[in-house]
C-alpha cells in the first residue's frame, strides 16, 4: 500500500497552504494575539467570521460531503492534508467540530455558522462565545468564561456536556493532524533560529547539544506524520488512537525543544513558539486524551492476546 500523498492530494496541499498565507500569515496570527491580549482576564479572541467563510467557500468544511449535497467529495486522507495546513499555520476556531458539522448543522458547510462541541471530555466547550451551534447538544448552553491557557482559544464551562462519541475518531484524527501540522513548523522554526543566531562566532545550530535537540522534533514529527497518514486511509480506531497520541506528543515535546533552541527568545510573547506551545496544551486535551488513547491501544492489544 503506498502512504505517499498523490499528485492531486500534493497540489491540494499547496492550495491551502498558499490560501492560508494569504489570508492567516503572521501578521494576521500576532494580530489575532494582540486583540487576544486586549479582552482581558484570558478571554481569548473571537473567531474572525469572514475568515470562516472564506475557508467554507474554499471548501474546507465540506470538503468530505458528497458532491450531490454541495461538497467536495474528498476522503480522510485529503482532510488531514488540509488540517495538517490549518495547524501549521495555527488558524484558531473550532476548525474540527465544524467540519464535523458539514451536512447536520446549517451553514457549517458554507461556513456562515460557527460550530463548536463537547470535545474537552467534560464542562469546558471552546470558542462557545463565537457558536451557533454545540454538537452534541440540542442548542448552545451558557457558559462561564474561564481563563485559557492558549490566547487564541477561549473556554467556557458549561453545566453538564453533551455526547459526542460518534465523532470522536474522526475529531481525534483530524485534531492530529492539526497537531501534526505544528510539530513540523516548531520543526522549521527551530532549524531557522539555529542557523541564523550565532555564538562564540559561529551559528549555534553547528553545536551538538543543539543539533540533537532538532534532530529528536524531527524524529518524532516524522514519526507522527506516518501514523496519521496511515490512520486516515485505513479509519482503525486503534490506528486513530496511536496517531493522536504520537501527534499530541510532537507537538507538545516539540514546542518545548524548540523554546529550548530559542533560549531567553523562546520564552517573549513577540516569539511565535509559545503559541504553538499552548495550543498543543490544549488540543491534548481534546477529542481523545493521551490516557483514553492508552486504555483503547491497550485493550486492543489484551483483544488480541486473549
Amino acid at each position: 500500500m503506498d502512504f505517499q500523498p498523490t499528485e492531486d492530494q500534493q497540489h491540494l496541499r499547496v492550495g491551502v497552504r498558499d490560501l492560508l498565507a494569504g489570508r492567516y500569515g503572521r501578521e494576521a496570527l500576532r494580530a489575532s494575539v494582540d486583540a487576544s491580549a486586549d479582552t482581558g482576564a484570558g478571554a481569548g479572541a473571537g473567531v474572525d467570521r469572514a475568515l470562516w467563510r472564506e475557508l467554507g467557500e474554499a471548501g474546507f468544511f465540506a470538503l468530505r460531503l458528497p458532491e450531490s449535497e454541495g461538497g467536495v467529495g474528498l476522503g480522510l486522507p485529503e482532510a488531514v492534508l488540509v488540517f495538517e495546513e490549518a495547524g501549521r499555520a495555527l488558524v484558531p476556531g473550532p476548525l474540527v467540530a465544524t467540519h464535523l458539522a458539514a451536512g447536520v448543522v446549517p451553514g457549517a458547510a458554507a461556513g456562515t455558522a460557527v460550530v463548536t462541541a463537547f470535545d474537552l471530555g467534560g464542562p469546558l466547550v471552546a470558542h462557545l462565545g463565537d457558536a451557533d451551534a454545540v454538537l452534541g447538544a440540542a442548542e448552545v448552553p451558557a457558559g462561564e468564561p474561564v481563563r485559557s491557557v492558549d490566547p487564541l482559544t477561549p473556554l467556557h464551562r458549561v453545566a453538564a456536556a453533551g455526547d459526542v462519541s460518534e465523532y470522536r475518531d474522526t475529531g481525534a484524527l483530524l485534531t492530529a493532524a492539526l497537531q501534526l501540522g505544528s510539530a513540523l513548523r516548531t520543526v522549521e522554526l527551530a532549524v531557522r533560529y539555529a542557523g541564523g543566531r550565532e555564538q562564540f562566532g559561529q551559528p549555534i545550530g553547528a553545536f551538538q547539544a543543539v543539533k540533537h535537540l532538532c534532530a529528536r522534533m524531527l524524529v518524532r514529527a516524522e514519526v507522527a506524520r506516518t501514523a496519521v497518514y496511515a490512520a486516515a486511509v485505513t479509519g482503525d480506531p486503534g490506528e486513530v488512537a496511536a496517531a493522536k497520541l504520537l501527534a499530541d506528543e510532537a507537538a507538545v515535546l516539540g514546542a518545548r525543544d524548540c523554546l529550548q533552541v530559542h533560549g531567553g527568545m523562546g520564552f517573549t510573547w513577540e516569539a511565535d513558539v509559545h503559541l504553538h506551545l499552548k495550543r498543543a496544551w490544549v488540543r491534548a486535551e481534546q477529542w481523545r486524551t493521551a490516557a483514553q488513547a492508552e486504555e483503547l491501544l491497550a485493550g486492543e492489544l489484551l483483544a488480541s492476546a486473549g
